[in-house]
């Protein structure tokens, strides 16, 4: 618990102190460099933030909140945090556990297009995100693969494993001269990133992060990823406004800074248009804590087997 504590006290003053540190982050003064020259992303971060994926109706014409609206909307949330769930559903985890950050000046994180909305899906993808989502918000499963990646202890897929939700949005960064290592709290996660100019692998060769290759413009690591899982398609079934996997065709172009991180998604077969996202890179004291959610979630099997089991009891009551 203290740990906790600690690490929520630590991204309660980097963020109050993220606002100072962008005019010389931005202008390349002082930055941070490994021994071998790149600029040094190494470290605990943090991405947590309330600020909506998508801009709200209510915010549609504005690209960003006065500080008096953010404050407003951080102590409406937090006045609502304990709220008890609905009649007949037992709720999760108390305000204690969540990591949800604060609002930023963004009213999106999306901010290509400039309507702060993702771009409408093709109708094949249309078709496809609507027999998913009847599945997954179904009263029956049936078997484990009618839940999400997720609810599997999987993996949130890309751009999902970047993207914040509710907890454990934290992030190990490691360099050496030729690779970049990020470690993602959230399920266990972890990518390899090769900056030595390899070839990318064969497109039939299909991962649940894909497979990414880097370089360096400037002082932004730039990290362009394809070949994704068929698997992971499962866009536009939102948690907490992440979208996890997209299609099997998709390329990100991810961009890091010390302070900042972008990613455009490229995905002709499921979006009618590219969608960029961006969000703050806050720097935390750490360490990683473990994800304890078992690869596959056993516990799945379990709950339908004995669903399965009191339907044919309560069949076999009624003959």
């Amino acid at each position: 618990m203290k740990s906790h504590f600690r690490r929520t006290a630590c991204m309660v003053a980097a963020l109050i102190a993220v606002g100072m540190v962008l005019p010389v982050a931005a202008a390349g003064q002082d930055l941070p460099r490994t021994p071998w020259g790149d600029p040094d992303l190494q470290g605990i971060w943090s991405n947590t933030t309330t600020t909506p994926l998508q801009r709200p109706e209510e915010l549609a014409d504005r690209t960003t909140l006065t500080d008096e609206e953010r404050a407003e909307r951080d102590a409406e949330r937090a006045a609502n945090a304990d709220r008890p769930p609905p009649p007949g559903q037992t709720g999760a985890y108390n305000s204690f556990w969540f990591e949800r950050g604060f609002t930023g000046e963004q009213t999106s994180l999306v901010v290509d297009p400039p309507s702060g909305q993702l771009p409408p899906l093709t109708p094949p993808a249309a078709a496809r995100a609507e027999a998913i989502h009847t599945v997954r918000y179904s009263d029956r499963r049936d078997w484990t693969t009618d839940f999400h990646l997720y609810d599997r202890c999987l993996t949130r897929a890309l751009p999902g494993s970047m993207m914040p939700g509710f907890y454990n949005h934290n992030y190990n960064i490691l360099q050496t001269p030729d690779h970049v290592v990020i470690q993602v709290e959230m399920i266990h996660d972890s990518r390899i990133v090769p900056l030595d100019g390899r070839p990318q692998i064969d497109p039939s060769i299909q991962q649940w992060l894909g497979s990414s290759r880097g370089r360096w413009e400037g002082d932004t690591l730039v990290v362009e990823t394809t070949n994704l899982s068929a698997k992971a398609n499962e866009q536009r079934v939102e948690m907490a406004n992440v979208v996890f996997g997209i299609g099997e065709n998709a390329r990100l172009v991810e961009r890091f800074t010390r302070i900042d991180y972008q990613v455009t998604v490229h995905d002709p077969t499921t979006y009618q248009s590219a969608w960029t996202v961006s969000m703050p890179m806050v720097a935390i004291e750490g360490p990683l804590f473990e994800y304890a959610c078992h690869e596959g979630n056993y516990a799945l099997r379990n709950m339908l087997s004995g669903a399965r089991a009191d339907e044919a009891a309560a069949a076999a009551a009624q003959k």
